[in-house]
């Protein structure tokens, strides 16, 4: 059987997911935002937390780790690079290491760039992968600890999975990301497109993601810096990839 998985809100804009392997019952939550949001997911869908999987060190992913560690007893896997800052760490990894949750499988991928040791999981078998605050629908995530070239970099193994890999990301953006990335590409077809989903999920009351790798690499433009069309709209034709990109998360920077 494969992954099942539980998208739910918390903090003021968090994403939190369950991660649910309905064959051993194993259950993990992607980062930890707030222990009681979890709880309640938990008690939602009737899973009994096994692990958590955290992407990177702020707070507004970790602050319920402690928590739901003490409650739940669950085992707590985190990027090898910051595991100090984590509480109740377990076990860490780093790129090309694999992780268990029941019977289900996820690559780990290094995705330094908003965070120095930032990693993304990924359930190949069930094509959905967990970013954080790598990648957002529409967006990405600010460089904070590296440059701009280690971000690019990151993002260019994401845009490497399969287009039908559903992205998980950890915050609700998508309705500013969009607004900006018109700025960038306002006749790009598959934005526009994007933009009146948006609109009709947040009119429904629905989450924007997850979406499809596809779909992100035909519309956010954090992803399309080695497009000649991006690098055109930001004044910066011929330039390489890595600097076109610098100069787009700028621009979000002040947006």
């Amino acid at each position: 059987m494969s992954a099942q998985t539980h998208l739910f809100k918390c903090l003021s804009d968090n994403y939190g997911v369950l991660v649910h392997d309905p064959a051993t019952g194993a259950t993990a939550a992607i980062d930890a935002p707030e222990a009681w949001a979890v709880d309640a997911a938990l008690k939602e869908t009737g899973w009994t937390l096994t692990d958590i999987l955290v992407t990177h060190h702020h707070g507004d992913h970790t602050g319920g780790i402690a928590e739901l560690k003490e409650r739940h007893g669950c085992k707590v896997t985190a990027p090898r690079d910051e595991k100090q800052p984590i509480p109740a760490v377990d076990a860490t990894v780093a790129g090309g290491d694999t992780v268990k949750v029941g019977g289900l499988t996820a690559q780990v991928i290094d995705t330094p760039g908003h965070t120095a040791g930032h990693i993304a999981y990924v359930f190949p078998a069930d094509k959905i992968a967990f970013v954080g605050d790598t990648l957002f629908s529409i967006g990405c995530g600010r460089v904070i600890e590296c440059t701009p070239d280690v971000m690019w970099a990151s993002l260019v193994k994401l845009r490497e999975l399969p287009d039908d890999t559903k992205i998980y990301c950890g915050h609700e953006y998508t309705k500013a990301n969009i607004k900006f990335a018109l700025t960038i590409e306002p006749d790009n077809p598959a934005l526009k497109a994007r933009a009146a989903e948006a609109d009709r999920q947040i009119a429904a009351g629905k989450p924007t993601i997850p979406v499809t790798l596809g779909e992100e690499k035909r519309a956010n433009p954090f992803l399309r810096a080695d497009v000649p069309v991006v690098a055109t709209a930001v004044k910066m034709s011929g330039k390489p990839a890595a600097q076109v990109f610098a100069e787009v998360r700028e621009r979000k920077n002040r947006f």
